[in-house]
């Protein structure tokens, strides 16, 4: 079991000590469910009260919050205890399953196939033609890379995913289990007579920029033509559709449900809140924050705040629903 000292912690998240302790420290944990041996972090004003009552021995606080270490407990100042705690979690981050570099026994690879070095791949997985794995790739096992994909260095694909043909993934991905990338885009329209569902073929890709993580079970789809494309340091969330041909900027974050219809377009930096829905042709652009299960009819200029079912400007939207409660309290 891995623990620390709290003068290790403190000079780890580069921050100042305050009060002391003698405990050894082997995990963090949230104020309220945390033991003797743990560390906890405050960030936010309405945690304060509950330092009185907490069993753990330590705390990580950010540096504008008033707050007394208190007998045989010590807090560490820093200036963001969310950032903070994030350096302590990678500290304390249990070992991945062990995946040897090679090619397992059971693995089907073609011959055509090229293997980065130190890459891995573990059992029953497919590998397809022309398929390149950078360098220190890690596939984990079940998992199917279908032909001409390329994988960047670095890349972690976790059990069940299913990558299609034609596929160019970055640097530096993270693919949590039973991911697809690829599959066809949801293109039909009527028959001339109206009597049946012509499919749309789709002959495009998928273009994944370097450092996006990817959830379990999110889907994105093929182009219909040309390429649906994530920029780099997306960070999306699990159950997340992304329709064919829509476009990602870099560093946009897509929560749990949220879905994009085709050709949607998201400049960089834009948040979509779970379950949020966006209409297929729209564009958001940079920096719009779109607030949880709001569905976005129409195109939001860059820097915008938006809520609700249409979604309008956030306040907007508050405001309105203000207006219903005092209409249904004065009708009662």
């Amino acid at each position: 079991m891995k623990y620390f000292i709290i003068e290790e912690l403190a000079k780890a998240v580069g921050g100042t000590l305050v009060g002391g302790t003698s405990q050894r420290i082997t995990g963090l944990e949230q104020i309220d469910l945390a033991t003797q041996d743990q560390i906890t972090f405050i960030g936010n004003a309405k945690y304060l009260s509950l330092w009185k009552t907490s069993h753990a021995c330590a705390a990580i606080v950010s540096k504008n919050l008033k707050l007394e270490p208190g007998p045989g407990k010590a807090l560490i100042r820093v200036p963001n205890a969310d950032l903070a705690m994030v350096q302590l979690l990678e500290l304390f981050q249990p070992e991945a399953p062990s995946l040897a570099p090679g090619v397992h026994a059971s693995a089907v690879v073609h011959e055509t196939a090229t293997i980065g070095t130190d890459a891995a791949v573990g059992a029953h997985c497919y590998i397809g033609q022309n398929v390149v794995l950078g360098a220190r790739v890690k596939i984990y096992p079940n998992v199917s890379i279908f032909d001409e994909t390329a994988i960047g260095d670095d890349t972690v694909i976790w059990s069940g995913t299913v990558i299609r043909e034609r596929s160019q993934i970055g640097r530096h991905c993270l693919f949590h289990p039973n991911v697809s990338i690829g599959s066809d885009g949801f293109g039909f329209r009527p028959s001339q007579d109206g009597k049946s569902i012509v499919k749309i073929p789709q002959i495009g890709f998928v273009i994944i920029g370097d450092h996006v993580e990817i959830g379990a079970g999110t889907c994105v789809d093929r182009g219909k033509f040309s390429a649906t494309r994530i920029g780099d340091h997306c960070k999306i969330d699990n159950l997340v559709q992304i329709a064919h041909n829509c476009i990602l900027g870099r560093s946009c974050i897509l929560a749990g449900k949220s879905g994009l219809a085709g050709s949607v377009t998201l400049g960089n930096g834009v948040v979509l809140a779970g379950s949020v829905s966006v209409k297929d042709h729209v564009k958001i652009g940079d920096g719009v924050v779109i607030g949880g299960a709001s569905v976005v009819i129409q195109d939001v200029p860059a820097g915008k705040k938006m809520l609700g079912y249409p979604a309008l400007n956030y306040n907007d939207t508050l405001k309105h629903w203000a207006q219903v409660r005092r209409s249904v309290r004065t009708r009662k």
